[in-house]
């Protein structure tokens, strides 16, 4: 019988497989596929993905070729440490640009960090992993991600990841640490649009467009009012378009206005109230603004918490040269294909449903 091809088959045939000949007793394909498949099913670890595989064995000759049936745990294991990791970025790039829907026209593409803190070696002086990632708000899938290098931060990651993604027509929101010139230069040369949160980072600006908020007429101004979990809070969102008495703006390439939000949270009778500045290369109502600023707030809830809480990523202990690195390209394939599927249920009942139901594991795996 015909094995099925899906598109993650047609990108990993085309992984280029650097092992020498005689390690090749496993096809790279069936390893990393068999791998997204444990992952879907709720394995962990390289011992959960080769008791996966065990435990289905016929299931998955349906769609994987296996000439020597299932690797050992420490096959698996070897096969990731010794991937390159920027050849993983540039399938699962592609491979993800293929599941955006071609209804959404303007995209909110959030871009942030965070640690894996299971990769922590502190026998050998090693520091915890830390990844950048890009979150799609509308499609809801991450679109890619990015290694932080040792001795070097996030500002220098953004762009590598910006010019890694097909960004055009889109609005890209980052917190304080990517508010940087040479970011919001690449961003529009990349032909998409900004929203940069403003700190202390950037002191002088900030403390000019504070001034003006104080001074200047406001363009535009959107409130919502939101109740739930026990808290009521208010979001006032105010436009400033006449930036001609803010010095700084000159460096900043784009920019068009710059956006005050007043935020005022009640919860168990106690009132605490936070005002947040931004930096952005387009203009608009507030009422948009106050919307695009809080769909920044995605990659945290659904897309961090999501690895944290559903795929227990701060948990992972996988250390060996380039494991955690790759690793995380399989959760976050498993978590595109789980936010694709439109069943009903949380991501952790979706989990669960796969291993117990050959057939929505398919429905799951098959739908791309």
């Amino acid at each position: 019988m015909k094995q099925p091809q899906t598109s993650l088959h047609e990108y990993f045939e085309r992984f280029p497989d650097h092992r020498i000949n005689r390690n090749k007793k496993h096809l790279l394909t069936d390893i990393i596929i068999l791998s997204i498949l444990g992952v879907l099913c709720g394995a962990e670890s390289w011992d959960s993905i080769e008791a996966f595989g065990k435990t289905k064995f016929d299931f998955l000759r349906r769609f994987l070729k296996l000439p020597n049936g299932i690797p050992s745990h420490d096959t698996i294991n070897r096969v990731f440490s010794g991937l390159r990791p920027e050849l993983f970025e540039k399938m699962f790039v592609e491979w993800v640009a293929g599941l955006k829907s071609e209804s959404i026209n303007r995209e909110v593409i959030s871009i942030d960090g965070k640690s894996i803190r299971g990769s922590r070696d502190s026998f050998h002086q090693q520091s915890p992993i830390h990844m950048v990632s890009a979150w799609a708000s509308n499609n809801e899938l991450v679109l890619g991600q990015l290694k932080v290098t040792e001795k070097s931060n996030e500002i220098t990651a953004i762009p590598l990841l910006l010019d890694l993604l097909d960004i055009e027509g889109s609005i890209i929101t980052i917190d304080a640490m990517g508010t940087q010139v040479e970011i919001a230069k690449k961003i529009i040369d990349n032909k998409a649009d900004y929203i940069l949160s403003l700190k202390s980072n950037q002191s002088e600006l900030l403390d000019q467009v504070k001034e003006r908020f104080k001074k200047q007429h406001v363009q535009t101004t959107d409130l919502v009012n939101e109740k739930g979990h026990g808290r009521i809070e208010s979001r006032r969102c105010e436009v400033i378009t006449d930036l001609t008495f803010i010095d700084n703006h000159i460096f900043w390439k784009g920019i068009k206005s710059v956006v005050q939000i007043t935020s005022t949270r009640i919860l168990a009778e106690k009132e605490t109230t936070e005002t947040r500045y931004y930096i952005s290369s387009f203009i608009e109502d507030a009422v948009h603004f106050n919307k695009y600023i809080r769909m920044h707030w995605g990659i945290e809830n659904k897309l961090h918490w999501s690895l944290d809480m559903v795929f227990n990523e701060d948990r992972q202990r996988k250390r060996t040269k380039n494991a955690a690195t790759n690793f995380s390209f399989i959760r976050k394939i498993g978590l595109n294909l789980l936010k694709k599927d439109p069943s009903k249920g949380s991501l952790v009942t979706k989990r669960l449903k796969a291993g117990w139901d050959n057939q929505y594991l398919l429905q799951v795996f098959n739908q791309i």
